[in-house]
């Protein structure tokens, strides 16, 4: 369990680099006020409107970087540091949050993947790390424990597939987001280049959560198949 731990400790300390560097990018570029004068949620109506989306509406969420668009309800939801904003970070935020709305609308196969997996992946997360330490500790004292250790191994996996699948929703939204906000000519060249950056931090925190449930699903299959 030492090898689970150190892994544990260094992906953690790479999480919390990445969202530290996130959190100070948009801190920076909340500061480089818009040129055209409009809020993130002005912002993310338009570009539903440009892409004929009527049927979405935009919303206010509490708290920081909370910003996310649920496909159930139709809706856009902007943290406060976005939804009444005139800045670069809040330009892409809104933006980046539209394009998974267009994503939806156009039936994206990759949004479309992600969100039949949700239900399983919930429970699979929920109970793959009981599963897998029960598995563990049974291979101490009777067979079945691998079996155990396999079956919280899928689990996990379930889990870790659904973080490799996000990553190109993620991406894809992003340069939606850019895309439109370079095409309708809404900011200017150094406010375009702020909201670029700001996407680009915020798509390493998926990343980085990818890579490090890959190297755990592996640390699991490692002791699997070193213990049968």
């Amino acid at each position: 369990m030492i090898g689970y731990y150190i892994i544990a400790g260094l992906l953690f300390l790479v999480s919390m680099y990445v969202s530290n560097k996130l959190k100070s990018k948009f801190k920076k570029y909340s500061k480089v006020h818009l040129q055209n004068g409009m809020s993130g949620k002005e912002i993310a109506e338009k570009m539903l409107r440009d892409n004929n989306i009527n049927d979405v509406k935009v919303i206010s969420t509490p708290g920081m970087l909370s910003d996310h668009y649920n496909p159930q309800k139709k809706t856009v939801n902007l943290s406060e540091g976005v939804y009444s904003q005139r800045n670069a970070a809040a330009a892409a935020v809104a933006a980046h949050e539209c394009g998974h709305a267009v994503q939806h609308a156009q039936a994206y196969s990759w949004l479309q993947m992600r969100s039949k997996l949700v239900p399983m992946v919930s429970v699979a997360t929920k109970m793959s790390q009981w599963v897998i330490m029960g598995g563990l500790v049974l291979m101490a004292t009777t067979a079945l424990g691998s079996t155990v250790l396999l079956v919280g191994i899928v689990l996990f996996g379930l889990g870790t597939l659904f973080s490799f699948i996000t990553l190109p929703v993620e991406y894809d939204a992003s340069k939606r987001a850019l895309v439109w906000l370079e095409t309708e000519n809404m900011l200017t060249s150094q406010e375009h280049e702020a909201a670029e950056d700001s996407l680009k931090w915020a798509a390493r925190t998926y990343v980085v959560a990818a890579i490090g449930s890959l190297a755990t699903l592996l640390y699991f299959v490692n002791i699997y198949l070193g213990r049968r």
